[in-house]
């Protein structure tokens, strides 16, 4: 009966340590990790801040490349991306970008209030240095030539 009072097994001894490594909880944390990473990253693109005209045209494709902008600031300043740029070096800076891009497509972005003519200068500008491929940026949702939305009906006198 002293052998049935005995417990078997490894008995009162020391917790052998596991040979095994747990990499649920590693998996877990890494998965949420790469669903923050998804979300987060494309509220992270970064430009210079204006107020764009809306107009009622469409948005363009998009291209595998990180488009060139340029942006006519509010002030009438130049910006190449995000970096502020004098007029004068804005040709020989652009040329310079362009050298190591595949595409030769610039986005010219300006703020609303800015001259008709500050707007036009940049572009013959960017036209006499050899860059043809000029998109303008505008924000979507605003008015036609006919006062209406894109898709809606002009508002008549009735």
């Amino acid at each position: 009966m002293a052998a049935a009072g005995r417990r078997r097994g490894k008995g009162r001894g020391r917790a052998q340590p596991m040979a095994e490594i747990n990499i649920t909880p590693f998996v877990d944390v890494m998965l949420v990790l790469l669903i923050i990473f998804m979300v987060a990253a494309p509220l992270m693109t970064v430009g210079v801040p204006v107020q764009l005209p809306e107009t009622a045209a469409s948005a363009l494709p998009s291209d595998e490349e990180e488009p060139l902008t340029v942006t006519i600031k509010s002030d009438g300043t130049l910006a190449i991306q995000t970096t502020d740029t004098p007029d004068a070096d804005l040709i020989v800076r652009l040329q310079a970008i362009a050298a190591e891009r595949e595409g030769n497509r610039i986005f010219l972005r300006a703020d609303g209030v800015n001259n008709w003519n500050r707007v036009a200068e940049v572009m013959g500008a960017l036209n006499a240095a050899g860059f043809t491929d000029i998109g303008l940026v505008t924000d979507i949702g605003g008015t036609g030539l006919g006062g209406a939305g894109l898709g809606q009906p002009a508002a008549t006198d009735g």
